[in-house]
């Protein structure tokens, strides 16, 4: 036996060990922690002395005018759509990290996981004499299992010394879009690798002494479709962190470096603690919710995303096994660290929005998942369409959450039902009308129709479900910028609602088309066309499914020159419905759709969605729905069918009595329909999935998952989950063709050999 190494040589191979590392890939210990850190010595030793509460509100007012500045900045000069729009953020956090405040509009996710690289940089490149750590340095950052939501968004990350200490840390991210995935705009539903997803920026230091390093931007322009979108807003993130910088030195100069560091730990500390006292406010106890997504944006398959929320005291646990298995040819997978950053944006944004916007709010919360699962999928698995997975996270909590909070004494927001969770908007790619090479997506993404609520409805199309401080922008400018043309705009989508006491708020439809450009397509990024995606709450209805429709084959400013009335109106269902255009090729699809090219005057659509409803549709006021009749926001075969109103067509004055004894009337035949649970369930449920259906998830036991990989059902273990691997649907397309040749072929055989 050899004796043990002594502490200088176990130092030396430690060493060793470290300097020759073959790989500093997305560390475990960083990715799977979601908790704020310990006090620092030094934040400790300013806590304990003391501070003054209105000294702390003074600063902590001064650090969210800051943000709100370096906000404003990359809103106004940001070259990238979503910079416009308020696909962006800017964030301060602790030396060690944690994101303590963010500006007060933007997208809370892409700070509630920037925290993840800034803690892989203080952990490799502080002490590291190759990179190093230092004051005018600034580190970039995209890769999404490094932290992030998707490869699209790009961070610039910057620490802040004040009297050679490291004190605080800074950033700003935005939605950049292109990134030179395989198909243009960055998010690619194609991609069937990480390799297919365009650059993937580990953080690194791509600034010293304040001036950004340009061999490293060239590198990175010359990795992208849009050079000019990189520079510029590389240059964009960096002044704006640059100001909030000369903000914040303004603070410690005039407060103190005690003042800064110990308010934005009290700040944590003091938001954990009140995550902490609502949470014993609720019962304790467990409720549960499932989601479906229909589509892995390739083909249909239903992918169960299962949930159950124990309360106990002050922990709240969220447990998510029996979740579909990830997917490893497909992009609709995410990593447990964004997708902790989309539930943290669905807390604060549809539970508790009163609360600070902090990483703290899940300090407290403990999530637990199977390891290789759609939600916490391994670093291999391609995630650029992450956002599938990741809009079920902003509103899994609604259901589960408002049955805990409906009976706590104190509400500290209004009771509401799901918000339409999907990217229904157009990206595109290719050549503009002014001769660049661009790629990138609409703001009809920030649209989404609000779930009903407790005591009114829903808003229509008033946000996105992952950021409730964003605007949709103005079609002007993207059609000065793109050969986007769009035919109908923002109409609101009639009869496509989340009925119940109260309506969900309505999404809008997309009509559009391109002008001017020889090389021009579209993609889409978006699931529900089979199964509904968002939930009613307490009796209400779920949101209808909505397809992708095209108008092929025609060129619509041709049509309107020789017909000016040849389409009365760009609405989406009169159209499908008596096709006006002759010769155009009319057609319904999934919404997922990859990119495809566009010729001129091609008509394509889309619809926003509606949110959920809330309560039974027999309660509502008959005088909201004759208000709705005369908004058109619904027809008049809708109200008499769903809401049971008897009405004056012209006048829209209701028969009260008429209609109270239609309801009571309709309410029997409810009871007369309906079965025991016992009977429901033993004609219902089936012992596992139908075969028929590509199935992804639990069905009745959480700890056994069913997939379908390489066209064949499988049953795993969720302890040993694999990932399905999904066949190319043109190969499959191409197998159907030939067998129906084949058996065209044996039929004529068959014909000739009947007339000899």
């Amino acid at each position: 036996m050899h004796d043990k190494i002594s502490a200088e040589e176990q130092a030396l191979l430690d060493k060793f060990l470290a300097d020759n590392q073959l790989f500093l890939g997305p560390d475990p210990e960083i990715m799977r922690n979601h908790a704020t850190t310990p006090r620092s010595k030094a934040e400790d030793e300013i806590l304990k002395k003391g501070l003054d509460p209105h000294q702390v509100h003074r600063v902590r007012g001064l650090i969210n005018a800051a943000l709100s500045e370096a906000f404003t900045m990359v809103n106004q000069m940001g070259a990238a759509p979503g910079a416009k729009w308020g696909d962006l953020v800017t964030g301060i956090y602790t030396a060690q990290g944690d994101l303590t405040m963010i500006a007060p509009h933007g997208i809370i996710a892409f700070a509630a996981c920037c925290f993840y690289p800034i803690r892989f940089i203080i952990k490799n490149w502080v002490n590291d004499p190759t990179v190093g750590v230092k004051d005018g340095d600034g580190f970039i950052h995209n890769d999404a299992r490094y932290g992030g939501i998707h490869n699209t968004d790009q961070s610039m990350m910057m620490p802040l010394y004040y009297k050679g200490e490291l004190v605080c840390w800074l950033s700003s991210t935005i939605h950049e879009g292109e990134n030179g995935a395989c198909e243009p705009g960055g998010m690619p539903a194609a991609a069937e690798s990480k390799y297919d997803e365009g650059i993937k920026m580990s953080p690194f230091k791509v600034v010293e002494n304040f001036q950004l390093k340009r061999d490293l931007v060239t590198f990175l322009q010359n990795s992208v479709r849009d050079p000019g979108l990189q520079l510029e807003d590389m240059k964009v993130k960096l002044h704006a962190v640059m100001r909030l910088r000369e903000r914040i030195i303004a603070i410690l100069d005039q407060f103190g470096r005690d003042a800064l560091m110990g308010t934005l730990r009290v700040h944590l500390e003091d938001t954990e603690a009140e995550m902490r006292r609502r949470i014993r406010e609720m019962p304790d106890g467990t409720t549960r919710v499932l989601q479906f997504m229909d589509s892995t944006l390739r083909e249909n398959a239903l992918q169960k995303i299962s949930l159950a929320i124990t309360v106990k005291d002050d922990r709240l646990i969220m447990d998510f096994r029996g979740t579909a298995p990830q997917f490893l040819n497909r992009s609709v997978n995410t990593n447990i660290a964004s997708f902790k950053a989309s539930l943290c944006t669905g807390l604060l944004q549809n539970i508790w929005p009163d609360l600070p916007h902090t990483m703290a709010v899940m300090s407290p919360i403990e999530i637990i998942t199977d390891r290789n699962s759609i939600v916490d999928a391994e670093g291999e698995m391609p995630q650029s369409m992450s956002l599938m997975p990741l809009f079920k996270g902003c509103v899994v909590w609604t259901i589960p959450m408002n049955k805990l909070n409906y009976s706590v004494p104190h509400r500290y927001s209004a009771v509401i039902a799901s918000q339409y969770d999907q990217a229904a908007t157009f990206i595109y790619g290719g050549l503009t009308q002014h001769g660049d090479v661009t790629g990138n997506f609409c703001a009809d993404i920030n649209g989404n129709g609000q779930g009903a609520r407790s005591h009114a409805d829903g808003e229509h199309s008033v946000s996105p479900v992952f950021g409730f401080m964003c605007d949709s922008g103005e079609h002007e400018i993207n059609e000065e910028d793109t050969p986007i043309i769009r035919l109908g705009a923002q109409r609101l989508a009639k009869d496509r609602i989340g009925w119940g006491k109260y309506r969900a708020g309505m999404g809008y439809e997309q009509v559009a088309t391109a002008r001017g450009s020889g090389m021009w397509g579209f993609m889409t990024g978006c699931e529900g066309s089979k199964f509904p995606s968002a939930q009613g709450l307490f009796g209400g209805y779920s949101c209808p499914s909505y397809q992708l429709m095209k108008i092929k084959g025609i060129n619509i400013f041709e049509e309107l020159k020789k017909n000016p009335k040849v389409v009365e109106v760009f609405d989406i269902v009169e159209l499908m419905n008596k096709r006006p255009i002759p010769g155009g090729k009319y057609s319904s699809h999934d919404m997922g759709m990859t990119f495809e090219l566009c010729n001129e005057g091609e008509i394509y659509m889309i619809c926003q969605g509606s949110g959920g409803g809330y309560g039974d549709v027999l309660e509502r006021d008959p005088a909201l729905v004759m208000k709705d009749l005369a908004e058109d926001l619904m027809s008049h075969e809708n109200a008499r069918d769903i809401y049971k109103v008897v009405y004056d067509e012209k006048t829209l004055v209701v028969d009260e009595e008429a209609t109270k004894k239609l309801r009571d009337d309709y309410r029997k035949e409810r009871i007369r329909r309906g079965k025991p649970f016992d009977q429901f369930c033993t004609e219902w449920v089936t012992p596992e999935p139908p075969a028929h259906i590509p199935y992804f998830g639990s069905w009745d036991n959480p700890r056994e998952i069913y997939a379908t990989t390489m066209g064949q059902r499988v049953k795993m273990s969720a302890d040993q989950l694999q990932g399905a691997f999904m066949l190319n649907p043109k190969d499959l397309r191409i197998m159907q063709l030939e067998s129906e040749v084949e058996r065209l072929q044996v039929e004529l055989g068959a014909h000739r050999n009947a007339e000899r």
